[in-house]
């Protein structure tokens, strides 16, 4: 229950003291509305924090909240209640999704065959507008539809959208590359974002559609260690 402290300190401290300062003749009156709706507290807290999908959290927190200022109502605290909802659950509820939204995230950049070299050799390049002053293409447009949803696919048990922009955009997690053979190699900045792909399913599927999937040259180690996954090499 450790983990569950700190989500449900923020409710129980001020709902501790509202109940310590409500009369008994009212906690009788609402007894049968009361039992219930505080039974619900841990239960949506122990739910909140064990659930991976970030999105479905931010579902229970604002239940969390709504529940907590509807006990703060029915105790007679009203202005508890109206602090709960509008801060404890409006307000951060709305931060939080806004957080998720522009975190949970990965930027690929879609290189055409005749796009630059500099900029098709590396992320930090076509992240940079001058480098690729020549590969400016409509984000998306040059990447089949059918890998396309192999990526999302991919990325979904990862809870990451996915955003396909043009060489010159910044902020760039990697780059997709046209291969000679028709297939497209992705090339990716972070080591980290390698290694949690990697062992997903889609990384599979990804490399059966005739693809590739290696770290970019900045970001591979001096010596690396050979990997039938990395680079695209079949099992």
């Amino acid at each position: 229950m450790a983990v569950t402290f700190p989500v449900v300190f923020p409710v129980a401290f001020p709902l501790a003291t509202v109940l310590a300062s409500t009369p008994l003749s009212t906690l009788e009156l609402e007894a049968p509305l009361l039992l219930p709706l505080t039974a619900l507290l841990p239960l949506t807290a122990i739910l909140l924090v064990c659930q991976g999908n970030p999105y479905q959290t931010l579902v229970l927190r604002g239940i969390l909240g709504a529940v907590a200022a509807l006990i703060y109502a029915l105790l007679g605290a009203a202005d508890v209640a109206l602090t709960e909802a509008l801060v404890g659950t409006l307000l951060s509820t709305t931060l939080y999704a806004v957080a998720l939204r522009s975190s949970m995230v990965l930027r690929l950049a879609v290189v055409p065959a005749a796009a630059d070299a500099a900029v098709a050799g590396d992320p930090v390049a076509a992240a940079d507008p001058a480098a690729g002053a020549g590969a400016a293409v409509r984000a998306g447009g040059a990447l089949p539809e059918s890998l396309e949803q192999i990526l999302r696919g991919w990325l979904d048990p990862l809870h990451l959208r996915l955003e396909l922009l043009p060489a010159t955009a910044s902020d760039l997690h990697g780059v997709l590359l046209p291969q000679a053979d028709g297939g497209w190699t992705l090339r990716l900045g972070p080591p980290h974002l390698l290694q949690r792909l990697l062992p997903l399913p889609g990384a599979g599927r990804w490399r059966q559609a005739g693809c590739r999937l290696e770290l970019a040259p900045a970001a591979a180690p001096a010596d690396p260690l050979p990997s039938p996954l990395v680079g695209g090499a079949q099992p």
